[in-house]
């Protein structure tokens, strides 16, 4: 059986690392690796998207990161209850064009017993940025 430490119910420290390995997971941009950290028959909604299964988490991260360049995140604990997570979180990446942008956003997690996250519903709003005003290095 697959499993993903830690597991719920999650108090203030395994929240807090449940995130951070979220963070330096998606931060490698590699969608195997992240793709590992979810139910098979996860469940997520990415702004206008409905992704069901870890095949298309990994063929939508694979899509993400090939238009999203030089992709930086960081997350935040926004709070945590038996097995659930929230998150806020900001991103920033440019377009093939060189134009960068930031996106803000905040997501809810679901985890099952094994540590796996179930479900990842994800809220996202985009914000067209100089170069120069990057913060999230």
């Amino acid at each position: 059986m697959e499993q993903k430490p830690p597991f719920p119910p999650f108090d203030f420290d395994t929240a807090t690392q449940k995130v951070q390995m979220a963070e330096d997971a998606w931060n490698t941009k590699d969608p195997e690796k992240v793709s590992m950290a979810y139910t098979i028959d996860t469940e997520w909604r990415n702004r206008d998207l409905f992704i069901n299964g870890r095949d298309e988490v990994r063929a939508f991260l694979t899509d993400k990161w090939n238009k999203e360049l030089d992709y930086r995140l960081k997350k935040e604990l926004w709070t945590y209850r038996d097995n659930r997570i929230a998150v806020r979180f900001e991103y920033e990446y440019h377009d093939n064009d060189g134009n960068w942008f930031r996106a803000y956003g905040n997501e809810n997690w679901e985890f099952d017993e094994s540590g796996l996250m179930r479900k990842r519903f994800a809220s996202i709003n985009d914000l067209a940025i100089k170069e120069e005003d990057r913060r999230v290095k």
